[in-house]
């Protein structure tokens, strides 16, 4: 029953118009705006050294794939306003299917997104860039929105229904702005960068570099976004507890 709901739950939420357009109207906006002013041929981001048109593509399916995972905190808020976890709980399914069908449902909607972005981008400005490098790129960023994923899970878990937009705007738009999604960073003090790196939407947009030049440190990307996942899956085990003993 458990893989059962898992599928179910994925396949729920890739059907959620409602949620699609929310997660993927501000990204192409975005890719619009910034690919027709950076998108130009010959223009090279001078620290990576990749076309603009490819940094802004990798920031902008990085800031949808984290809209997407994060967006998984209204579900899950609507479930618990309602007494949907709680019944939930008198079936076969396990408290760890449940989890796990939430961090499948969120990775599915961002999967998803990332693949839009990536393609309208390749259809409209043809970057110069490899296939390979695309695939690499794009795998790299789905499998950094990770923390992100249950991170969205564990506003959920604690927000309640009439505070949950105002923490998830505040959330998004603070890694938004620290992961250099927006603006970049070197526009702001230097003490802005250092603090950036301790966040995982930094090493989000990073990773997405890597993968697209298929070379430099992927270590301390992997360390941190890691470290991240494990102390968030750790908190969103214990709050679950907590309100199954509760329940």
């Amino acid at each position: 029953m458990s893989i059962a709901y898992l599928g179910h739950e994925s396949l729920r939420q890739l059907k959620n118009m409602r949620a699609m357009i929310f997660t993927l109207a501000v990204p192409l906006v975005m890719l619009f705006a910034f690919g027709g002013t950076f998108g130009g041929e010959g223009q090279v981001d001078a620290v990576t050294h990749l076309p603009w048109i490819v940094v802004t593509t990798i920031q902008v399916a990085a800031y949808g794939g984290m809209m997407s995972a994060l967006s998984q905190a209204f579900q899950i808020v609507t479930e618990r306003s309602i007494g949907w976890n709680r019944q939930l709980r008198i079936t076969p399914l396990s408290g760890t299917g449940y989890l796990v069908s939430k961090l499948i449902a969120a990775l599915a909607l961002a999967l998803f997104s990332i693949l839009v972005i990536v393609g309208v981008s390749v259809a409209l400005y043809r970057p110069d860039l490899a296939v390979g490098s695309w695939v690499l790129a794009g795998l790299a960023i789905w499998l950094g929105v990770v923390p992100f994923a249950l991170l969205g899970i564990l506003i959920g878990q604690f927000a309640k229904p009439e505070f949950a937009q105002p923490l998830f705007m505040a959330v998004f738009m603070g890694m938004a702005v620290l992961g250099g999604l927006w603006i970049p960073l070197q526009v702001f003090p230097a003490w802005v960068a250092d603090v950036a790196k301790a966040v995982p939407s930094y090493w989000l947009n990073r990773v997405g570099q890597l993968g697209a030049l298929q070379s430099g440190d992927a270590v301390t990307p992997t360390i941190v976004l890691v470290a991240w996942t494990l102390a968030l899956g750790a908190l969103i085990v214990w709050r679950y507890r907590r309100d199954a003993a509760r329940g």
